[in-house]
C-alpha cells in the first residue's frame, strides 16, 4: 500500500444472521462502481468479501471487515474472534468444511470459501489461533 490518500470502510459482520450476510460486500461493490473501478476487479472484490462474510457468519459468530482502497490496490482485512482454524492447509482444500448439517441444508458450507478467496485475490494471508480467532488479509490489484 502506498502512502497516498486511501478510502477506508469498516463493517461489523453480524454472526448467525444470514439475512444481513453480504451487506458489506454489496456496499463495497456499490462504492467501487462509483469510483469507476473496472467491473472485473469489482467482481473479484465482491466474491472475496462475500465468501469472507459468510465464513464469519457460519464459523465465527461475526467479526469485522475493513476495506482500504488506493489507486493501485484494494486491501481487505477480515477479523473474527471465533474458534480459529486448527489446520489452515486442510481448510484451504476445496470441499473441506466444518459447517454443520443445518448450515449445509441452507446451501452454505460447501468448503469453497477460503479456496475462492485465494483464487480471486492477488494475495492472501491467514493468521489463526485456535480459541482466539482468525484474521484474513487479501489484496486485489487494480492495475
Amino acid at each position: 500500500m502506498t502512502n497516498e490518500a486511501k478510502l477506508r470502510f469498516e463493517f461489523d459482520v453480524d454472526g448467525d444472521n444470514f439475512t444481513s450476510a453480504g451487506t458489506a460486500s454489496e456496499t463495497v461493490k456499490y462504492n467501487l462502481k462509483q469510483l469507476g473501478i473496472a467491473p472485473d476487479i469489482i467482481r473479484r472484490v465482491a466474491i472475496v468479501m462475500y465468501e469472507g462474510e459468510i465464513n464469519m457468519v457460519i464459523h465465527a459468530k461475526g467479526g469485522k471487515a475493513v476495506v482500504e482502497i488506493d489507486s493501485d490496490e484494494i486491501n481487505i482485512t477480515l477479523k473474527d474472534v471465533g474458534p480459529g482454524i486448527p489446520d489452515i492447509n486442510l481448510a484451504m482444500q476445496e470441499g473441506w468444511s466444518t459447517a454443520p448439517d443445518n448450515i449445509r441444508s441452507l446451501g452454505f458450507g460447501a468448503g469453497m470459501g477460503l479456496p475462492n478467496m485465494k483464487k480471486y485475490s492477488d494475495k492472501m494471508e491467514i493468521e489463526s489461533v485456535v480459541g482466539e480467532g482468525t484474521t484474513v488479509r487479501m489484496c486485489v490489484k487494480i492495475r
